[in-house]
């Protein structure tokens, strides 16, 4: 038999302790943020490190501060307690027109600029109650899809950063370079020796977080000099204007880009490989009714992204 404890054991209004006592770092606050009394969440806390064997808060002089255990658990109970109101939340039928509900979806800042924005605007016309959370990810929570997936609703990243994940593809795009307007260097015309002399702005550079533009640039025997990281598309061209710098940025958000004085777009002297978006989710969410709605939606939107561009996308982009 099993050495570890049965779940039909274990109180699981402890987890909503837990995390309260892990957010707050303080047993009033916590109590407080439940509305319980203190000793009550008090007890909880015994009953914790108890279970843990470890006491969770240590004193450190007039405040407590997390064990090195409890700051292990703190992604853990987030991403269980937010599970459980899943499970609980879940209805035989379901209904958009009249549902509540909050999905909650990973991305960068040109996924929402381009299909979150869309997808906001079609679910409040099918469904006014429901909302989205669009949480901007980073290296960190890409690199742990897997278990960040299974309490949030998705992830939108282009083809080449996960595996062995359910997805939907949504729309392609192409990548289109940003110079300054005053950049006299490009005035002949952008070629490749240009990319390698003058300075860049990237907006990810390390080993697993990376643009596939800029790989590729890598891969055609370039090393780029990168002069400033940002991870902002949206933030890139504040970086580039006035400079002699140069950046990489999808065509779908070339628009937004010449809204920023002093910068264009230009075609890159090489063939840029498309960006494939998608929307990727965790297995288990795939038979959820009101999750296969949101798939929906979010599908729907890329028709409309993909429309937008093939009639208007490039209009911005200079060639040279």
């Amino acid at each position: 038999m099993s050495e570890q404890p049965l779940l039909s054991r274990l109180d699981l209004n402890l987890l909503v302790a837990l995390d309260a006592l892990l957010t707050e770092r303080s047993v009033t606050r916590a109590a407080e943020r439940l509305h319980l009394s203190q000793p009550a969440l008090s007890a909880s806390l015994a009953r914790l490190r108890t279970h843990f064997n470890d006491p969770i808060l240590a004193r450190r002089g007039n405040t407590y501060e997390l064990t090195p255990l409890a700051l292990r658990l703190t992604e853990h109970t987030t991403t269980a307690l937010e599970a459980a109101r899943r499970v609980f939340e879940s209805q035989a039928t379901w209904s958009p027109g009249e549902s509540t509900r909050e999905f909650s979806i990973y991305g960068s800042d040109y996924g929402f600029a381009t299909i979150g924005s869309e997808v906001s605007r079609l679910a409040a016309e099918a469904a006014p109650g429901v909302r989205f959370r669009f949480m901007l990810h980073n290296p960190s929570i890409v690199d742990d899809a897997l278990n960040r997936l299974r309490a949030a609703d998705g992830m939108v990243i282009p083809h080449g950063y996960l595996v062995d994940l359910p997805f939907a593809d949504l729309w392609r795009d192409e990548w289109v370079v940003v110079a300054s307007e005053s950049n006299e260097q490009i005035g002949g015309g952008l070629t490749m020796d240009l990319l390698g002399d003058l300075p860049w702005v990237f907006t990810y550079q390390s080993r697993t977080a990376f643009t596939s533009a800029a790989r590729q640039l890598q891969q055609l025997g370039i090393e780029p000099r990168v002069e400033a990281v940002v991870e902002s598309f949206l933030a890139l061209p504040h970086f580039i204007a006035g400079t002699q710098r140069l950046g990489l940025i999808q065509a779908g958000l070339a628009h937004v880009v010449t809204a920023v004085p002093g910068v264009r777009i230009l075609e890159a002297p090489f063939d840029p490989t498309p960006v494939v978006n998608a929307l990727w989710w965790h297995p288990v969410h795939t038979r959820d009714p009101e999750h296969a709605w949101m798939r929906g939606i979010f599908e729907r939107a890329a028709e409309q992204v993909s429309g937008r561009r093939s009639t208007g996308g490039a209009e911005a982009v200079t060639a040279v």
